[in-house]
């Protein structure tokens, strides 16, 4: 059986959301297909609250198995 894995985005912009992103900075991010299909992204961030950003302002990141843990600990 195949384990889904989270997905996680480096922010490389905060145009408009310099109180809440931090550029650098790596994010888990919740699947919302409806969210994507508009450019957006849902992002969780240090409080564990997850919220809607422009897909623009994130890349894609794979990380390691451990990195991965230690993220999921973090929350």
């Amino acid at each position: 059986m195949s384990e889904t894995r989270q997905k996680f985005f480096l922010c490389i912009g905060n145009e408009g959301y310099a109180a809440s992103l931090q550029i650098r900075t790596v994010y888990p991010a919740l699947s919302d297909p409806d969210a994507e299909s508009h450019g957006m992204l849902r992002i969780v961030d240090e409080s564990g609250e997850d919220y809607l950003f422009p897909a623009s302002l994130f890349v894609s990141i794979d990380v390691p198995e451990a990195a991965e843990k230690a993220f999921a600990g973090a929350a």
